[in-house]
């Protein structure tokens, strides 16, 4: 009788907050304007979603809100063009700050033999380079039609909530994941799906109502404080990186400058 072989397992780890600082939806923003796929106004409409998302927590009012947004303001993107500024600013972006834990974490599952698979909302054009960067074995992001080599700006797939978890077991029958092995890790309520979905779930810098709930589904809280540049001494594994998203408020500040250099131009 053929003894049945060692259970894979997987690490899952939310992007936003958890591995890195912030939202990384606004990461290249200022690229993305340098570039002229932002207009001023629409560029000062999703800063503006972005600070609510900021100071009203991860709920979904809120994401539902910046994911709107962001639909928007995609809408009609050359493809191509946008992942040529990812592709060339990349380290400019992603490189100053990620948590030392969450880096730590990742470099331990892995050599325990895990995967490490990134789950975000952020769309795949921004979170498959990252994921490539830190190294990881699998991405679950959110995905947008494209229609002529350009974004339509509708979501085919919205990686949020329930459909985190629903990814998840996907991937899990498609590669022989033990869920009942494998760890999840976010900041977010929204994810409580996807933490429920595994054995070992963490809650990550935790606001109130995560923390009311890591107890009352029995997870672990983590509190990540330590944000560390990738070229940093203590970040020397190639392959490991993340990335931290502008603060509204420094969107809209940096997006102000700017639009008052044009203005100051066309005076001259």
């Amino acid at each position: 009788m053929t003894e049945p072989g060692p259970r894979r397992s997987a690490a899952f780890f939310d992007l936003d907050k958890t591995i890195i600082a912030r939202s990384s939806s606004m990461a290249f923003s200022r690229s993305f304007y340098e570039g002229g796929l932002i207009t001023r106004t629409k560029a000062l409409r999703t800063a503006f979603a972005q600070f609510l998302f900021e100071i009203g927590g991860a709920d979904e009012r809120q994401t539902t809100r910046l994911r709107d947004a962001l639909s928007e303001l995609i809408t009609g993107w050359d493809v191509a063009h946008v992942d040529g500024i990812v592709a060339e600013t990349l380290h400019e972006h992603i490189d100053p700050i990620v948590y030392q834990e969450a880096l730590d974490l990742i470099r331990r599952h892995q050599a325990n033999g895990r995967d490490v698979v990134i789950v975000s909302a952020s769309a795949f054009q921004v979170v498959e380079p990252i994921a490539r960067l830190l190294g990881a074995d699998g991405v679950v992001a959110s995905r947008m039609e494209v229609e002529d080599g350009r974004f339509t700006g509708e979501i085919s797939f919205y990686a949020y909530g329930p459909a985190k978890a629903e990814a998840i077991r996907e991937l899990a029958e498609e590669r022989g994941y033990d869920l009942g092995i494998c760890y999840a890790y976010s900041d977010s309520i929204t994810d409580t799906p996807m933490l429920d979905e595994v054995g070992h779930g963490f809650a990550v810098n935790p606001d109130r109502a995560m923390r009311r709930a890591a107890r009352r589904h029995g997870w672990g809280v983590l509190t990540f404080r330590r944000p560390v540049g990738l070229r940093s001494p203590s970040a020397v594994r190639p392959a490991v990186v993340a990335t931290v998203a502008l603060a509204a408020v420094a969107a809209v500040w940096l997006l102000a400058v700017a639009v008052r250099r044009d203005h100051d131009a066309d005076d001259a």
